[in-house]
C-alpha cells in the first residue's frame, strides 16, 4: 500500500500549501501521513470503510488552492480505485496485507471474536455467513 500512497503525494506535491505562519513542510507531511493513513486502512479495514477516496480527500483538499481540488480529487479516486483492485487480485492465504492472521467479523455467544478465517468476499466465516445476508437486508431497506 506505500507504493500507492506515494504516489498519491507525488503526483500532488507541487501543488500542497502550507497553512500560513506555519512551517512550509507541515502541509506537505500532512498529505502524505493523511495518504498512508488511510491506504493503510483500506488494507486493514476494508469492509467497514465505505468510501475511502471521499475520506482521504476530505483530509487533505484544505492544503490545495480551490483552483486545483478537481486534480486533487481525480488523483486521489484514480490510485485509491488502483489500491482495491490491487487488493482484490491478492491472494488470501489467512493473512492480511501486513501479516497479520485474519479473523471473522462476527462474534461468538460469549462476546470473544470468532477466532475462525473468514471467506474473502464479505469478512465473515462460513459459520456466520447468516449474518451477511442480514446486512444486506439491511442496506438494502435502508436504500429503499
Amino acid at each position: 500500500m506505500f507504493q500507492f500512497s506515494r504516489a498519491i503525494y507525488r503526483e500532488l506535491a507541487r501543488d500542497i500549501q502550507s497553512p500560513k505562519g506555519s512551517d512550509p513542510t507541515r502541509g506537505h507531511e500532512a498529505v502524505l501521513r493523511a495518504c498512508e493513513a488511510n491506504l493503510e486502512r483500506l488494507a486493514t479495514d476494508r469492509h467497514y470503510f465505505a468510501r475511502p477516496a471521499r475520506t482521504l480527500f476530505g483530509d487533505i483538499r484544505g492544503y490545495f488552492p480551490v483552483t486545483v481540488q478537481a486534480k486533487v480529487w481525480h488523483v486521489v479516486e484514480t490510485y485509491v480505485r488502483a489500491a482495491e483492485e490491487w487488493l482484490l487480485k491478492q491472494p488470501r492465504h489467512g493473512y492480511d496485507a501486513n501479516g497479520n492472521p485474519l479473523q471473522c467479523r462476527a462474534t461468538t455467544r460469549r462476546g470473544t471474536a470468532c477466532q475462525r478465517e473468514p471467506l474473502p468476499h464479505n469478512g465473515y466465516c462460513p459459520s456466520h455467513q447468516h449474518l451477511a445476508e442480514t446486512e444486506e437486508a439491511e442496506v438494502a431497506f435502508a436504500a429503499a
